[in-house]
């Protein structure tokens, strides 16, 4: 028994002095319980909304007022004409726009009856339906409040669904599913392939060869690139001919920014494959730094709005969410390039931040 004690006890010491795997054991479930405990929740909270009021009198005064004293609301802007509600929509920031039709107080005192317009950008269908059945609760209990009040009207809300009227699921999760095969055959495999190379020792004889490192490297990622390629092809086909998405955008500008996101995984994955010297190891990098805040932080599945600060800052340093949004404006919204080139530059940014630290890594001789 002793003897047995003895081995458990040994067994502990490693566990305790390898530093990786207790960070394995402890550190990943933490992360996994934080990550899911805050990022996956249907509450939208401070969701940005522009307001149109033709009216601007006492009675949409108190609207807008309960509407923006609730937790669910922001004000992103005034609005002053309708042609601005397509403009605001397309930055990808405002969620929500309400509309007041003109005379509204002095309709409402002769026939009893006015308008409230609740108009939702759909391309994220489940947000936009949730914002919508929030602003109608709020008017709901507003005319419940002036009815026990003494002045029985009626409000009629009607609310309109952009881009995405029919609320289809799969103009969501097209742009999303397109960012995660490109992150796990371009990142992802990339750095497995360079690790491999390490660790079963053929990279001292690539290395040796007349070619230079950065030739050996751009060799090894190029078939990375085309084949990355062919998939967001193929998806997008599918996704346009079987499922109906709309390219609304231009294709061109749409093809482009894909190849600029799968140069940026290309240059994640040789990052992570400069600092590891295993497959086993790229392997777990990659889904924990990778997969995993691609799913969570990139606003694929959950909004980011919705998250707590320290979870939207992280969210900021996923390339993946940067790129889901431009996917969204040139699919469903016909954005140009005017109105994105600030997600494009960041993306850039990402490119050379990567590039520069692999550089930096790239050890020509192996230890």
């Amino acid at each position: 028994m002793k003897r047995f004690l003895a081995f458990v006890r040994k067994e502990f010491y490693h566990i305790l002095r390898d530093h990786r795997t207790l960070l394995i054991l402890v550190g990943m479930p933490v992360v996994q319980i934080l990550l899911f405990g805050y990022a996956i929740t249907n509450e939208i909270s401070n969701a940005p909304i522009a307001i149109l009021d033709h009216s601007n009198d006492e009675i949409t005064a108190l609207i807008k007022k309960k509407i923006l004293t609730s937790d669910y609301f922001v004000l992103s802007s005034n609005l002053s004409a309708e042609n601005e509600i397509e403009d605001i929509f397309k930055d990808g920031i405002t969620k929500m726009a309400v509309v007041f039709e003109p005379n509204f107080s002095e309709t409402l005192e002769k026939t009893n009856n006015a308008q409230i317009q609740f108009i939702a950008d759909a391309s994220d269908p489940n947000t936009a339906n949730t914002l919508v059945n929030y602003a109608q609760a709020i008017v709901a209990d507003f005319m419940s409040r002036r009815v026990n009040g003494g002045m029985p009207y009626m409000i009629e809300i009607r609310s309109r669904m952009v881009y995405n009227p029919e609320l289809k699921g799969v103009y969501y999760f097209v742009p999303g599913t397109i960012v995660i095969l490109l992150m796990l055959v371009s990142a992802m495999m990339t750095s497995i392939s360079i690790a491999r190379e390490k660790e079963i020792g053929t990279m001292e004889v690539l290395l040796a060869s007349p070619m230079n490192p950065s030739g050996i490297i751009l060799a090894k990622v190029i078939p990375y690139l085309l084949l990355s390629f062919v998939v967001s092809g193929i998806i997008l086909t599918l996704g346009k001919f079987v499922f109906g998405v709309p390219i609304i955008g231009s294709l061109p500008l749409l093809l482009g920014v894909t190849i600029l996101f799968i140069i940026l995984a290309l240059t994640l994955g040789i990052l992570i494959s400069t600092v590891v010297d295993t497959q086993q190891a790229a392997l777990l990098i990659s889904l924990m730094g990778l997969m995993l805040p691609t799913i969570l932080l990139s606003g694929f599945i959950f909004p980011v709005e919705n998250m707590p600060r320290i979870l939207q800052v992280l969210a900021n340093l996923v390339p993946a969410r940067w790129f889901i949004i431009v996917l969204k404006a040139i699919m469903l919204k016909g954005a140009s390039i005017g109105i994105i080139w600030k997600e494009i530059v960041i993306l850039c940014l990402f490119i050379m931040v990567f590039t520069g630290a692999s550089i930096k890594k790239f050890k020509v001789r192996l230890e």
